[in-house]
């Protein structure tokens, strides 16, 4: 079942990023439909979050789409070369976001292994989050696209994890962020193989 819009407006970033674990992340380009298992995530808290895109209240073309009601894409190029994406969560004018870490490839893996040029095994193939997109064919193109639509979407396959089997850890690559830079903000499956490194607690 397709994710309904209000799934969204959830103003407990940390909530949903935690909860997303287990649901399942489908891409249309064309013909080709791909799919995988979210198994790791990052929670961004907006305006209060230094390692937040919005920190301080900064709006720009390119951070513009967070301040949007939650269910859309907020995709962008991250060091001229990864596409990540990100889900906008919360309220018009709080700008909340989930980055989608990696996925556990389900539906489409050929055309998986054909965008990553290596087998559906291999853990690399969605592990980090410029990996998962790239295997999931998200690109610019998918920026500001509705979560409710026919190019990109999350179904609840009913896939559940304990609580011991999910783990808690500060987030990767924000130590600019300083003092926030060690909330506890990232979430992934216990030993599942396409989470990226570092992948223990």
């Amino acid at each position: 079942m397709k994710l309904p819009s209000a799934y969204y407006l959830n103003p407990d970033v940390t909530f949903l990023a935690r909860d997303l674990l287990g649901k399942v992340l489908f891409t249309r380009k064309g013909r080709a439909v791909t799919a995988g298992i979210i198994v790791e995530t990052e929670a961004y808290f907006g305006v209060q979050d230094k390692a937040s895109h919005a920190y301080g209240g900064r709006r720009t073309n390119r951070t513009e789409i967070l301040y949007s009601p939650g269910g859309v894409a907020y995709v962008y190029l991250c060091y001229g070369m990864h596409y990540l994406f990100n889900i906008v969560s919360s309220f018009k004018d709080e700008p909340h976001a989930v980055l989608v870490r990696a996925v556990e490839p389900l539906i489409g893996k050929q055309i998986m292994e054909r965008r990553r040029n290596m087998p559906a095994t291999s853990a690399v193939i969605s592990s980090g989050p410029g990996s998962a997109a790239r295997a999931l064919g998200i690109d610019g193109s998918f920026n500001k696209k509705k979560l409710t639509g026919q190019e990109i979407w999350i179904e609840d396959h009913n896939i559940r994890y304990t609580s011991d089997a999910i783990i808690t850890t500060p987030r990767i690559g924000v130590a600019y962020a300083l003092e926030d830079a060690l909330l506890p903000w990232r979430f992934f499956v216990r030993d599942n193989k396409y989470v990226s490194k570092p992948n223990k607690s």
